[in-house]
């Protein structure tokens, strides 16, 4: 009994070449996409910078329990759970002081650094960076849908005649190797390998097994309806959409880090109003110092020494609310860089040393106008309305489709044929099919609701130029401003400080109240200062960003422009303040005083005017 034959070995060896040759691996695929994706970004100019292609997690994928219908959680009774109250004497202050000191200690983080780690572990930057790398997926799918495609099936069947007493049974197989190529303006052409193979499964003499090929072309050609570049839509939106995934990344690369840059100084501003409290806490000490000897002396009543201990109470507490909000906006810092919140950093103090641009309102807006990326995308859109108009309209035509095959076969007389056809046996067929456009109504409405998503998006696109100009233009103001505040709030700070220095040199002549105020106005006016500059980085990144020239590397730095002055100015770190403790610190007050008195503040102080005795189990800050 014949097993085959020369075209199931020919058939054969061509299916395995072919899946061979289509056998990709993920490491292939990934390697495609990757170069893909290095491709656009470097036909999008400007240094546009590529996606980092990680490592996927493949392991995961059968993980135990993925499929249960009852996934198991916690959730215990209150019986189940233990409430340990704290000891009210504890020592707050020093578990305060350790939540504040545990920076002095951890890693250091500067700009570059943090930079440099948002790029890396940040999950909006990852996810950017994903979507990106979908997009190009999107285009090879939609790229190897018009390459050569090859297919192979295979069908066996089992046939059975009744009308012999024994069942005429046989077997056939039947394998169809097929090739497909869709046609740049419609249409598509097909080569199919058909072979042919029957064994009878009963004694039959002399009709065992019979094997015959067939080899068929193919074509199918719109004339009008689907006919031109409406057949290639798919692909040619695929190609723009990759486009504007690519001006999207980049463009998220630079507000990204232009918003990591703008909380990064706002974390160091943070900072610079706790070294501002504790100067503030500082000089209030000292003032108490003096005032608490002149009240020994005999030369100052003992409420004014009070009075200053309460500030110096009140400047202790506001100091340790200041730590703990920027404590908390590290920790949400830590989220956005992607990074464990238990992981110990530390923000190293960095400036970033930008010159003001010498430009007007009306140049930064026709310069944003030409080089923000989002706008070009906004305005290439209306192109792809424009093509979905054109394509709605073609939908109108009638369906007017050529269709040819030509079949050649082998030899039907010949049992076991192989592939020797013969060119005797060829047949040819031709079509021309004519479909009227009687019903063209779902098409007319399409029609009209391209027309209406053109105009809106036209719109779309004048509003978002509108938006892009405005933000230029604003961004040229908002550096004049923040360059005369900080202006402004210099000269404060310095006149604050000449008012202070000369009231402490006046120290017989002014009251404790006039001291403290002018200690406070000293502190805001720091706080100002510290902001105004602040304000100023961030308004000149806002300028670049908004008005499409903020340049990154690939390592997620700033790059300078030509004429620009940048540079990187490391802040010297601050002195760390020396211990002070006031004299008649209610934590030193004697245990042996009775209840609702204080400890006595000086010789001279009168019952009844000393400091409020801590609530019970709450602990007084020393000075830092």
């Amino acid at each position: 009994m014949p097993t085959g034959g020369p075209a199931w070995w020919a058939s054969g060896g061509l299916v395995l070449g072919l899946w061979l040759a289509g056998c990709t691996t993920m490491q292939d695929i990934d390697r495609r996409v990757e170069r893909a994706t290095r491709e656009l970004s470097e036909r999008l100019g400007g240094g546009a910078t590529p996606p980092t292609f990680r490592e996927m997690v493949r392991d995961s994928y059968n993980a135990p329990g993925q499929a249960r219908i009852d996934p198991p959680g916690e959730n215990p009774s209150p019986e189940s759970l233990e409430y340990k109250p704290a000891d009210a004497s504890r020592d707050v202050l020093a578990r305060l002081d350790a939540y504040a000191a545990a920076s002095a200690s951890a890693e250091k983080l500067d700009l570059l650094g943090v930079f440099s780690t948002a790029q890396k572990s940040a999950r909006d930057y990852i996810t950017a960076e994903e979507e990106y790398l979908l997009a190009v997926i999107r285009l090879l799918i939609e790229r190897h849908r018009w390459s050569p495609r090859f297919f192979d099936d295979v069908a066996a069947q089992v046939n059975a005649d009744p009308a012999t007493r024994d069942y005429n049974t046989a077997l056939s197989v039947i394998n169809t190797l097929r090739a497909t190529q869709r046609l740049p303006y419609g249409g598509e052409v097909e080569a199919a390998l058909v072979t042919s193979a029957a064994q009878q499964l009963t004694n039959i003499a002399g009709d065992e097994y019979l094997q015959s090929s067939e080899l068929v072309l193919r074509a199918n050609v719109p004339l009008l309806r689907g006919a031109g570049l409406v057949a290639r839509e798919d692909l040619i939106q695929a190609e723009r959409d990759v486009v504007y995934a690519a001006r999207t990344f980049e463009q998220f690369r630079r507000e990204f880090l232009v918003d990591i840059a703008s909380d990064y100084f706002a974390l160091l501003a943070q900072k610079a109003t706790i070294r501002n409290q504790e100067e503030r806490l500082r000089s209030v000490i000292l003032f108490f110092t003096q005032t608490q000897a002149l009240v020994e002396a005999g030369r100052e009543p003992a409420f004014q020494a009070r009075n200053i201990e309460q500030n110096v109470l009140t400047s202790r507490n506001s100091l340790i609310n200041t730590r703990e909000a920027y404590v908390l906006l590290l920790d949400r810092f830590k989220i956005r860089l992607g990074i464990p919140v238990e992981r110990a950093i530390d923000l190293a103090p960095m400036s970033l040393d930008l010159s003001d641009p010498d430009i007007s309102v009306d140049e930064a807006a026709s310069i944003a106008a030409r080089y923000r990326l989002d706008y070009q995308n906004e305005r290439d859109r209306v192109d792809d309305s424009r093509r979905a108009v054109a394509n709605a309209q073609n939908d109108l035509l009638p369906d007017l489709n050529a269709a040819a095959s030509a079949s050649l076969n082998t030899d039907p007389d010949s049992r076991v044929a192989g592939v020797s056809f013969d060119a005797e046996e060829t047949e040819y067929q031709a079509s021309l099919t004519l479909g009227l456009p009687l019903d063209r109504e779902i098409e007319r409405l399409n029609l009209r609701a391209s027309i209406i998503g053109l105009e809106q998006q036209s719109r779309r696109a004048d509003q978002f130029r509108d938006t892009v100009v405005l933000e230029a233009r604003q961004s040229v103001r908002e550096i004049d401003r923040s360059r005369f505040s900080l202006r402004l709030q210099d000269q404060a700070v310095k006149i604050n400080e000449l008012r202070v220095e000369e009231l402490r040199i006046k120290a017989d002549e002014v009251d404790a109240q006039t001291r403290l105020d002018a200690e406070n106005e000293l502190l805001q006016s720091r706080n100002d200062r510290d902001q105004a500059v602040r304000d100023l980085r961030i308004s000149i990144l806002q300028y670049l960003l908004r008005t499409g020239q903020l340049r990154l590397t690939p390592e997620g730095q700033f790059q300078a422009l030509r004429g620009m002055d940048l540079r990187m100015i490391e802040e010297p770190p601050q002195e760390p303040m020396p211990e002070y403790r006031p004299i008649s610190d209610p934590a030193q007050a004697p245990e042996a005083a009775p209840a609702g008195d204080a400890a006595p503040v000086g010789d001279a102080a009168p019952a009844g005017d000393a400091a409020p005795e801590p609530a019970a189990g709450e602990a007084v800050p020393p000075a830092p």
